[in-house]
């Protein structure tokens, strides 16, 4: 069948509720490509309005990880959306065939789809239906995001044609805000795109249940089980993350932008980063003096001299000291000044020291005894004699009280006829 004139459709690759895709030659410019066309369009009312949607959502994007659209057009009363072909198959169709993926590979996944999704998100686009079907593998093994059909641009009031109290989506991959009837935002992508990594590496979406009510429930209240208790071997740090894509509260989820940098950086690997050679932290030096340095010049002395009292040094911080926060010139040559100052202002205060020490002594030696210095004194206005001999101590009068002579009497106390 030729549509368009120059698609021509040979085989089915996909069939869906809106639609199904060939895989088709373009005649024009001699290259394979994928064809979709629309089914009914009287089932739906808005299915022409989505298939609408669909076209120029995808082309307003133009990634690696994203199918891109090429042409878009109707014919015999059918709208058809014209795309890359991708030679491989879709998530789904690897977990059916051969089950969880090697932990390596789902890390690339990751950073990949991430990726494409920080691709729309950018242009204001959310996806809506990330599940293990409409992320594709091709012959290269890179990762392509399809199927924007019931994509929603964020500043769309009409919520992409979805009628209100309408949940639109797969319940296995649906974020908990979205289960609650919210809008959804670029958070609920990266929710679902948690999902399908959990579903990746154990085998299984992380909720599952009979009904879809009950699965949405789950998405509200229950916690994932973490892979490595279903025998899932992988990395603590992926687990870690891979949870925190998880999350309950769409706040607390990370960016698809900042999940395809932290898997495309190795992060998911755990590896510790080694610190820079500038941030190794200096030795602490001792406490107290310390002798001059060995081979140091004569007479020379270190920074913090070998005299005065001991110094107590801070050990260093968590944040270590680079070559610009040392000491200045100017603040090197105070330390090397106080050191110097230091050796005469000891001498100088021990010199004080001792001169008061002795001024004490000599008070304390010359100062006659009290106790003796009673018994000894000689009588006022006389001289004692000696001592008689056979007698070892004398025996002193009471002390007079001094006077002064009057006139007309001599020294005896005898007045002058």
């Amino acid at each position: 069948m030729l549509i368009a004139g120059r698609y021509r459709l040979h085989t089915t690759i996909g069939r869906g509720a809106m639609g199904e895709v060939w895989q088709a030659y373009d005649e024009v410019l001699g290259r394979a490509v994928a064809v979709k066309l629309l089914l009914s369009q009287d089932s739906d009312p808005t299915a022409v309005s989505r298939f609408r949607l669909e076209a120029q959502t995808a082309g307003h994007l133009n990634h690696p990880h994203v199918i891109g659209v090429l042409d878009f057009g109707s014919y015999d009363n059918r709208l058809f959306l014209v795309m890359e072909l991708i030679e491989g198959d879709s998530l789904a169709q690897h977990l059916k065939a051969g089950g969880p993926l090697p932990v390596e590979h789902v890390a690339r996944i990751a950073a990949e789809a991430a990726g494409g999704l920080a691709a729309a998100h950018g242009q204001g686009i959310v996806h809506r239906d990330i599940k293990p079907g409409n992320l594709l593998l091709d012959a290269d093994g890179a990762l392509k995001i399809g199927d924007f059909g019931i994509a929603r641009f964020l500043d769309d009031p009409a919520g992409a044609l979805t009628a209100t109290g309408q949940i639109v989506g797969t319940s296995l991959y649906l974020a908990p805000e979205r289960a609650l009837g919210k809008p959804a935002s670029p958070a609920s992508d990266v929710y679902s795109l948690g999902c399908v990594l959990y579903q990746l590496l154990t085998g299984r979406p992380p909720f599952q249940a009979d009904t879809a009510l009950v699965i949405l429930h789950q998405h509200l209240d229950a916690t994932p089980v973490p892979p490595r208790e279903l025998g899932t071997r992988l990395p603590p740090a992926f687990e870690n993350y891979l949870l925190g894509l998880l999350a309950k509260d769409p706040a607390d989820r990370p960016t698809a932008q900042q999940v395809a940098g932290w898997f495309a950086a190795g992060a998911w690997q755990g590896r510790p980063e080694p610190l820079p050679a500038a941030a190794s932290a200096p030795v602490p030096r001792p406490i107290g003096p310390t002798g001059p340095t060995p081979g140091a010049a004569p007479g020379r002395r270190r920074a913090l001299g070998e005299s005065g009292p001991p110094t107590t040094y801070a050990l260093p911080s968590a944040t270590a000291r680079t070559g610009h926060q040392r000491r200045s010139p100017r603040a090197r040559r105070g330390v090397r000044e106080l050191v110097a100052r230091r050796p005469r202002l000891t001498i100088a205060v021990a010199a004080a020291v001792i001169f008061l020490a002795a001024m004490l002594i000599g008070r304390a030696w010359f100062a006659p005894d009290p106790a003796t210095a009673e018994t000894s004194r000689p009588d006022q206005g006389r001289t004692a004699g000696p001592t008689p001999p056979g007698q070892g101590t004398v025996a002193t009068q009471p002390a007079r009280e001094e006077t002064q002579p009057e006139e007309g009497e001599d020294d005896d106390g005898d007045r002058d006829d």
